[in-house]
């Protein structure tokens, strides 16, 4: 049996015909004779038989040929893109002075027999600047301010919160100033007077005020118990941070406000009471991408000819990067930028293309025209001049999509910072393109032509602004009050946990990425068309269902089981019913619940199942239901399902 030979154009000579004889009917109406007999009639079946000729041939092109002409068109592999992950550094002790950890700086995993170290570098310069606690404030929910800045000073006893405690009551703790993306310890003397709640389950928040709002900070650890004993109370405050003024005092602000309790857990019976207080910094957090940056590599000398190519020694290259290549002229050196095409240089032109996937670096090819002159699309280096690149990053991959606590070794050494950590998994790391998945994009591309005119138009450029991009879709004005506007719903990639969840976080598009896309679109849309780029809208889903185990069958392990089935079948990215991300505007239904917990190998029978829509951002829920209707460009992200299991009879 042979090998299946691809189909490249199925239409055959009557199809021809027929799409000939259409256009007639079009272009030219007073043509109505459409018999055999015509002469016209002739010329098209004459025309057809030679174009089902030439498909005949065509699609007897091999694989090899056809990625010939792609490249032909200059239709290139994509690079891999470069996972990003937050890193914390952290200070070997509070510090009098800022401590600042460059750009550029790089850290990495831990190397093994097994596995290369994976290595990151950090996107901007952190500065960990030295804070203190100056001022605190208590307030009862919707009463006044009330500086406790005295009790502080003579070690007195004072209340948090009101008596008794009320949600929304909160304790304000000014900073001598703002300490975005810092680490910060706050020291507390508290006696056990909030007696009743779950110290590991506080019903307690921190947040930082950013000018306008308070924002939530993450709590790395609580060591008082929910302020019931002496401890320290870590925080990692938002980038937004800044000083405001609150009750005619400036600070950079922080809170803990009192919330209403997880559940069933139990609540404050009275009010913690604090003797002192003190804070400090002993950490940072800035961002870092899987990439590693290479200096001052030699590519080679020019032989003095058109069309050079040299390869980079390490690659692929991080995309969009600037990069530019110097090339020695007597005593100095001149740069040559990269350009995305040589169509549109001169002879004269210093540009260089860059190959990403590969490392490639082309100079400008020369091409024979009609007449017989040699046309030179860029300048030539002079023959024996070196080349060398200051600098370029390299990386990218899913390699760079590493776990939790994975990214602890410091490569460059700074002082006073003891460690670095990475607190949560990296995410954004795809691979570089393949040549098959390059030979369905290559048609698209041909077609778009690099310009924006159709839906499909936006969503193939949108992908090559940004490989990072998981999931686009653009839609059109639906409403004449939209008329002449597109909306383009940009979905990242995003790595799940252990348990197939995925973070809301993770699903918001970068700035960068949707700034990458909208200055893309931007000078190839169509004169008038407005572009909007941003993420869809995301529709929680809570199920909440009673299961029947079967004899022998472990009723921890099967709840964990539903857990991941349901987080997998409602995942933006990979869930539906296809396996290829939830439809947009899909609604959600508890049968198909019912089909997938009823799957599992430990179940018996699916009891009940119930539906609740919830904002992901809030964490509000609605009313049970049956069925969760979608906005039209929606989809579905599993929020916290809950699974209660029982033993069968």
């Amino acid at each position: 049996m042979t090998l299946p030979v691809p189909n490249l154009d199925d239409r055959r000579f009557q199809d021809l015909v027929d799409d000939a004889k259409r256009m007639v009917q079009q272009r030219c109406p007073e043509w109505t004779d459409h018999n055999v007999s015509d002469p016209g009639v002739t010329l098209i079946e004459t025309f057809a038989f030679m174009v089902d000729e030439l498909l005949y041939r065509l699609n007897r092109v091999p694989d090899r040929l056809y990625v010939t002409f792609l490249d032909l068109l200059g239709v290139s592999l994509h690079p891999p893109t470069t996972a990003r992950v937050d890193l914390t550094a952290w200070l070997s002790a509070p510090q009098p002075e800022p401590v600042t950890l460059p750009l550029g700086a790089e850290a990495a995993t831990v190397r093994t027999g097994q596995d290369d170290a994976i290595v990151f570098s950090t996107v901007a310069e952190l500065t960990i600047p030295p804070r203190s606690l100056e001022h605190v404030r208590t307030q009862a929910a919707g009463g006044p301010v009330v500086p406790r800045d005295d009790e502080l000073s003579l070690a007195t006893e004072f209340p948090c919160f009101s008596e008794p405690p009320a949600y929304d009551d909160v304790l304000l703790l000014g900073l001598n100033d703002a300490a975005p993306s810092c680490v910060i310890a706050l020291r507390f003397e508290c006696d056990v007077q909030g007696v009743g709640v779950d110290p590991l389950y506080p019903p307690l928040v921190w947040e930082a005020f950013d000018g306008t709002d308070w924002v939530a900070c993450e709590v790395d650890s609580d060591g008082t118990g929910g302020l019931n004993r002496p401890g320290d109370v870590v925080l990692h405050v938002p980038p937004s941070h800044v000083a405001s003024v609150i009750g005619k005092t400036r600070a950079g602000w922080l809170r803990c406000r009192v919330v209403p309790a997880v559940d069933t857990r139990p609540f404050y019976s009275a009010s913690p009471t604090i003797t002192s207080a003190s804070g400090f910094t002993i950490g940072g957090t800035v961002g870092a991408v899987h990439a590693e940056t290479v200096y001052d590599e030699v590519l080679g000398l020019s032989e003095g000819v058109s069309g050079q190519e040299f390869m980079l020694a390490h690659g692929p290259v991080v995309a969009g990067d600037p990069f530019e290549v110097e090339i020695g002229a007597g005593a100095g050196w001149e740069t040559w930028t990269e350009v995305d095409s040589f169509a549109g240089s001169n002879a004269n032109a210093q540009v260089v293309l860059l190959e990403r996937s590969t490392g490639t670096v082309r100079f400008g090819p020369a091409v024979r025209e009609s007449d017989g002159t040699l046309r030179r699309y860029g300048a030539v280096p002079p023959k024996g001049a070196p080349m060398r690149v200051r600098a370029y990053r390299t990386g990218g991959g899913p390699s760079g999509n590493v776990a939790a606590g994975t990214v602890s070794v410091l490569r460059t050494t700074v002082p006073l910072i003891d460690r670095v950590q990475n607190r949560r998994a990296a995410i954004g790391g795809v691979a570089a393109e393949t040549i098959e998945e390059a030979k369905v994009r290559g048609p698209l591309a041909l077609r778009t032509r690099d310009r924006a005119v159709t839906p499909e138009d936006y969503e193939q450029l949108a992908r090559h602004a940004a490989p990072g991009i998981a999931r686009v879709r653009a839609v059109p004005a639906q409403t004449p009050k939209e008329a002449g506007g597109i909306r383009v719903l940009v979905v990242p990639s995003a790595s799940v946990d252990l348990d197939g969840q995925l973070r809301f976080e993770d699903l918001v598009p970068p700035p960068e990425m949707l700034e990458a896309v909208s200055g893309y679109l931007d000078e190839r849309r169509t004169i008038g068309a407005r572009v909007l780029v941003e993420p869809p809208f995301y529709q929680g889903v809570t199920v909440v269902a009673k299961l029947v185990a079967r004899p022998r069958a472990s009723s921890d392990e099967l709840a964990r089981e539903a857990r991941v089935a349901l987080n997998r079948y409602f995942d933006p990215l990979t869930g539906g019913p296809d396996g290829d991300g939830w439809p947009f505007g899909r609604p959600v239904q508890a049968g198909e619940v019912y089909a997938v917990l009823q799957r599992l190998p430990g179940t018996e029978l699916v009891d009940e199942v119930k539906l609740f829509g919830a904002d992901p951002i809030t964490g509000k829920r609605g009313e049970a239901t049956q069925r969760i209707e979608l906005d039209r460009n929606g989809i579905v992200f599993s929020y916290q399902h809950q699974i209660r299991v029982q033993r069968g009879g």
